[in-house]
């Protein structure tokens, strides 16, 4: 090829023997990659629409009276909607990583899936943990209003530590995990690029 910047990296892997199971080693893991971001993406779809539809259903069959309630359940759904609608943008990036690729197109899939994980991570997960948290406080008024100081202080506390818990320490330890495996194929990437230039 004449362009630098479009070198076929497996017509090169295959002229140098040596080196050739490090090739493979990569693409095999860019293969588990695409496969673990897909089935990641198939997962969230699933779960959140269970969720919506359980949380649909509990508002029919129990009738909340409190508007406070029916605006938790709409801020809630609406939190999830916005977060899978954002999230199923990494669907096409994922899709179209195939064999058939060179290796400056696998660096560029990768880099501009790291930027939507990123923006996801920061602004989209901001946004649906604000207003998740606030639905369901708003939800919890009218079943907290009927208890005792004590239990709703416990019921509101509860909750409130379990979000916290799960913005503070899991959320930071999904994020380190997604962007150090992107960010190592990455520079694999990378290295094999600056071997071949």
């Amino acid at each position: 090829m004449d362009n630098d910047n479009n070198i076929d990296f497996k017509d090169l892997w295959k002229r140098q023997s040596v080196s050739q199971p490090d090739m493979k080693d990569l693409l095999s893991r860019v293969s588990k990659f695409k496969k673990a971001g897909l089935r990641s993406l198939w997962i969230t779809n699933v779960l959140l629409f269970l969720t919506t539809a359980f949380i649909v259903f509990i508002w029919i069959y129990y009738q909340p009276e409190f508007i406070s309630t029916k605006m938790g359940i709409v801020l809630t759904i609406l939190a999830m909607v916005i977060y899978v609608f954002a999230f199923n943008k990494l669907f096409a990036p994922y899709r179209n990583i195939d064999a058939t690729q060179t290796n400056q197109e696998y660096l560029q899939k990768l880099i501009l899936i790291k930027k939507k994980q990123q923006f996801m991570q920061t602004k989209m997960m901001t946004l649906y943990f604000l207003l998740l948290t606030t639905g369901i406080c708003l939800y919890m008024y009218e079943y907290a209003s009927r208890m005792s100081a004590l239990g709703a202080s416990l019921c509101y506390g509860i909750t409130l530590l379990w979000m916290a818990f799960n913005w503070f320490y899991i959320r930071p330890k999904q994020i380190k995990k997604q962007q150090s495996k992107i960010n190592t194929l990455i520079k694999k990437f990378e290295e094999v690029n600056n071997q071949l230039l």
